[in-house]
């Protein structure tokens, strides 16, 4: 039998069991044995917590497998994806899990030379590699759109901070006992230490009173787009042929076309967009 090592951030990605939940759950394991085998990386448990705890308190012999990962990452995606298959998860715990898989496959190293897959390729070669961001790749695999996976991002990092604070607040948050704005969450991410302490305290002692939103800031006027592509030949030939082409074909369509998909079809649109963007 291995020597288990217990984690604490692969522990407190599985949510807490409540009173009658565990107890039912110890109360089959008592009766029918542990059946499903606990999952180990490097003899680190990842999946099995509360089972593991009820075998050995009650000295009930249980299988373990072993699972073989890269990187620490890698067995935290692994961990965030098979929660989300087997469990009901509250809109926060999802939001959190999705930005957790963002931040975690944002630092996996693909390569021998330390380079992640939106590193140059070479040296002063500004041609990033022709593969999906993070962000559209995981909107793609949990059906949102590719804001909601960086405000996610922005919002698991909030909920980590508040929970070096206090564990107990951070748990709260994700079980939904106490509801927080996800905007004021997603602000959070750059909240200093005594603020997160202060919010930290109100949510453990009850008195926690829900943050409005801040307003945003009055947008600035918009360079036109003709002013802005004036200097950047051929590059702004080629942004105007499309914008000019994409207008001329959005007024033949829209009284025709269903204006859910058309709505679809441009957000998508906007998504390759900003994800050209976010290259440069």
């Amino acid at each position: 039998m291995p020597t288990i090592i217990i984690d604490e951030e692969f522990r407190s990605l599985l949510p807490t069991l409540d009173k009658d939940t565990y107890a039912s759950l110890e109360a089959n394991i008592i009766a029918n044995g542990c059946r499903d085998s606990l999952v180990l990386w490097n003899d680190i448990l990842l999946d099995g917590h509360n089972r593991y705890a009820i075998c050995t308190e009650h000295d009930i012999p249980f299988n373990t497998v072993e699972k073989e990962f890269d990187s620490r990452e890698a067995a935290v995606i692994w961990v965030i994806t098979n929660q989300i298959s087997r469990r009901n998860m509250n809109p926060t715990q999802l939001s959190y899990f999705r930005g957790l898989h963002y931040r975690k496959d944002k630092v996996i190293v693909t390569n021998a030379s330390g380079k992640n897959q939106w590193n140059l390729v070479e040296p002063n070669n500004w041609v990033q590699p022709k593969k999906k961001s993070t962000a559209s790749r995981l909107s793609e695999q949990y059906n949102v759109t590719h804001n909601t996976v960086l405000s996610d991002a922005k919002a698991s990092e909030a909920a980590d901070a508040i929970g070096e604070v206090s564990p107990e607040a951070k748990q709260k948050i994700l079980s939904g006992e106490v509801k927080i704005d996800k905007k004021v969450l997603v602000s959070l991410a750059s909240a200093e230490k005594e603020e997160l302490k202060e919010i930290a305290a109100q949510i453990e002692d009850g008195t926690y009173a829900k943050i409005k939103p801040e307003a945003p800031a009055p947008a600035k006027p918009e360079t036109p787009l003709e002013s802005v592509l004036s200097d950047m030949k051929p590059l702004g030939e080629a942004i105007s042929s499309v914008v000019g082409s994409l207008d001329e074909k959005l007024a033949k369509i829209t009284k025709k076309a269903d204006r859910t998909k058309l709505k679809t079809a441009l957000r998508a649109f906007i998504d390759k967009l900003e994800e050209q963007y976010g290259r440069l």
